[in-house]
């Protein structure tokens, strides 16, 4: 067996066992070299409500929240590195019309780092799909609402604010731009993983967005990218050899903004999700829907761990944080 192996054993037991406890229905692990060896496995059920189906390695995933480091954070610093824009310029340097009936307002000054790194007042976040299904009225309305400013938070409505910036810059809307190779915004439903059953949408959402905004905006910065095993793998793969992204992004990517962020990122911390065994050199990002991804540039490896946590629904523990930390410290401990 080879250390690879050995090491992706060890680390896939947790999530064999959150399925025999019926803790989670079921999931994908995977694991990169940066050299190219990789293992992926799949365990459980994509489906269990109210048909089931079995989970399999090319299931796609809705990646929920790894869309802000797939998707959204490389478009950004690549425009910064084209020179399309400046990260320490406004965002009304895109958004003109952000608070444009108050040209003193604080949401005028808030900047592109600031969003990347989640250092800006804005919260967290919004029922904006409560206010109706119009795509174009709902965007006029999150950039002409007056935002409640509070302490810097780890916020949807950032990156649904940069993803304007993007479909404003390009001219397209975000469902209408390359998803990247091995992504897409929807899938087909039999070879998804399944997620909720939505209360509002009145159906077991599968091969379409979970998000509730992102549904309603019809495509955002903050979510709604799919994607399998292997293309995230691909994905951090093209980060550690250095293909899928100049050097300045990628040490963008890794430089910190704060105790906790760097552009788009997390980096490792003390309880974070990628455990406590972690080098310093490790970045990382979680998907609500039970998705992670996360990039060791100093041990040569990355691991993503894709679960349908919330399917049936999320009101339930289903132990992904505790999950999360001990796949992340048995792929890094000894």
């Amino acid at each position: 067996m080879t250390a690879l192996a050995h090491l992706f054993d060890r680390a896939f037991a947790p999530l064999e066992a959150a399925v025999a406890a019926a803790r989670i229905p079921g999931g994908v692990l995977g694991i990169i070299d940066r050299d190219g060896p990789r293992i992926v496995r799949a365990i459980g059920s994509a489906q269990i409500v109210p048909d089931v189906r079995p989970m399999h390695e090319g299931i796609w995933f809705d990646l929920a929240s790894l869309t802000k480091i797939i998707f959204t954070t490389p478009r950004i610093l690549k425009l910064a590195e084209d020179g399309v824009i400046d990260l320490d310029a406004p965002l009304i340097s895109a958004l003109p019309d952000l608070r444009q009936y108050d040209e003193m307002a604080w949401e005028r000054k808030v900047t592109f780092r600031q969003c990347l790194g989640h250092q800006t007042p804005i919260p967290a976040v919004a029922p904006i799909y409560t206010y109706g299904r119009d795509a174009d009225l709902l965007r006029a309305f999150i950039l002409q609402r007056e935002w409640q400013a509070g302490q810097p938070v780890y916020s949807d409505i950032n990156f649904i604010l940069l993803g304007f910036a993007l479909e404003r810059l390009s001219g397209k809307t975000i469902r209408d731009m390359d998803p990247g190779p091995g992504f897409a915004f929807s899938a087909e439903p039999d070879q998804a993983a399944a997620t909720e059953d939505c209360t509002w949408r009145h159906r077991v959402l599968s091969g379409e967005v979970h998000d509730d905004n992102c549904s309603a905006l019809q495509g955002a910065g903050h979510a709604g990218l799919f994607g399998t095993a292997a293309s995230i793998l691909d994905f951090a793969q093209g980060l550690l050899d250095g293909t899928g992204a100049s050097e300045r992004s990628i040490a963008l990517m890794r430089t910190p903004l704060s105790a906790t962020r760097t552009h788009g990122w997390e980096h490792a911390y003390e309880n974070w999700s990628g455990g406590g065994l972690c080098s310093p050199g490790t970045i990382g990002h979680t998907g609500f829907t039970g998705t992670g991804l996360w990039i060791d540039f100093d041990g040569g490896k990355a691991w993503t761990l894709l679960t349908n946590r919330i399917h049936p629904t999320r009101h339930f523990n289903s132990g992904i944080a505790e999950l999360r930390q001990t796949v992340g410290d048995l792929v890094n401990g000894d």
